[in-house]
């Protein structure tokens, strides 16, 4: 139990942190694609995991139920194999991260302004450090009249980063809110659950215990390629018009997939529609979202406000990952991806008429645009 609570709060403080930090050091106009790679290497993790535990895993005899594959090398030993290949990439990270520069802007809230000057320096030049250092002060300096009333020199007095309750403070309400919303809706989209519970899916369309491990690669395969896509494509169309995208067609797909469950249906189809809603989910809101939260929150309060977003996002992933039996018991498959559709199609209106669009500009642009006084 502890060594499993490490790691999840290992993959808490990753989520959280590798979006905030590579928002921060990317220029604006690949800051989408750049947040988007760290999605990417998410998925190949997941892939990786998922083709492993496939080929380590032993073929399953017709007929075992879950004593017998309890009983077996796999429910005895091969789950342990399963965990152990995952130290490797873990220690890969941790040795590739201790060669990571600061963030520079989490340098100039500090007020070393040399040492976020050096970095900027390395990743754009003299000309492009020069024209983020004053946008960064402006960002600051605006901050600091705004909230406290005083003049432009008052700025250095100003606290260098926010806490809770100025996150929760007037200004900076709305742009919380629409984090919220976006961070929770990710999960209850209902895709995680294809993940989390791809066996029972499968099954459930009348696959055997081999066939569904095959499936479940084809689905991470399926993954891998669609985010290359929403790396290609959200510095090009943007951010809300993926997130519409994605939010409008899984409420499609999943009306379909409960319709077919409803119709007792199985087979092929089954997986191809599951491979739809992943692919819909892999080019928008799987990446999209974790670009959002990254760079929506303003520089005083990014980094306190990007813990509050992640732990509302797993909070989500929980309460979805623990109401699917409820729900898949009370109502069946149908009903519940019904629920999720309709809970898509409240995205989908959300989105519309709240999200802003962000690509193309600057973290000091965006504070402007979304914080109101």
């Amino acid at each position: 139990a502890g060594a499993t609570s490490a790691m999840y709060i290992g993959i808490g403080v990753a989520s959280n942190l590798s979006p905030m930090y590579i928002a921060e050091v990317a220029p604006a106009h690949v800051r989408g694609r750049l947040v988007s790679l760290n999605q990417l290497t998410i998925v190949f993790g997941i892939l990786g995991a998922q083709i492993v535990n496939w080929l380590i895993a032993e073929p399953v005899p017709a007929g075992f139920g879950p004593a017998e594959i309890l009983a077996s090398w796999n429910g005895q030993m091969g789950w342990r194999w399963m965990f152990w290949a995952a130290a490797f990439p873990a220690a890969l990270f941790l040795l590739l991260a201790l060669f990571l520069p600061e963030s520079p802007r989490w340098l100039a809230t500090k007020g070393d302004k040399k040492k976020a000057e050096k970095v900027l320096i390395k990743i754009g030049g003299e000309a492009y450090a020069a024209e983020e250092l004053d946008n960064m002060e402006v960002a600051q300096t605006s901050a600091a009249d705004g909230n406290s009333g005083n003049t432009r020199e008052a700025a250095a007095v100003q606290p260098a980063e926010g806490g809770l309750k100025l996150l929760f403070s007037h200004p900076y309400r709305k742009v919380l809110i629409i984090g919220l919303v976006v961070a929770v809706f990710q999960q209850w989209c209902g895709t995680n659950v294809i993940f989390n519970y791809a066996q029972e899916i499968f099954q459930s369309a009348g696959f055997t215990l081999d066939d569904v491990l095959f499936n479940i690669v084809v689905t991470g395969v399926v993954n891998v390629i669609f985010t290359f896509i929403a790396i290609f494509t959200v510095d090009r169309f943007g951010r809300r018009a993926l997130m519409m995208l994605g939010a409008g067609g899984l409420a499609g797909i999943y009306i379909i997939l409960g319709t077919c469950y409803f119709l007792h249906m199985s087979g092929i189809l089954m997986v191809v529609l599951v491979v739809l809603a992943i692919a819909c989910y892999a080019m928008s809101l799987g990446p999209v979202t974790w670009v959002l939260l990254s760079e929506i929150f303003p520089n005083r309060v990014r980094g306190v406000a990007m813990a509050v977003g992640t732990f509302a996002l797993w909070a989500a992933c929980f309460v979805l990952t623990y109401t699917f039996p409820l729900l898949n018991k009370a109502l069946g498959s149908s009903g519940t991806f019904w629920i999720y559709g309709g809970i898509c199609i409240c995205g989908f209106v959300f989105f519309l008429r709240r999200l802003p669009e962000t690509k193309g500009k600057s973290l000091e642009e965006l504070e402007k645009q979304l914080v109101k006084e």
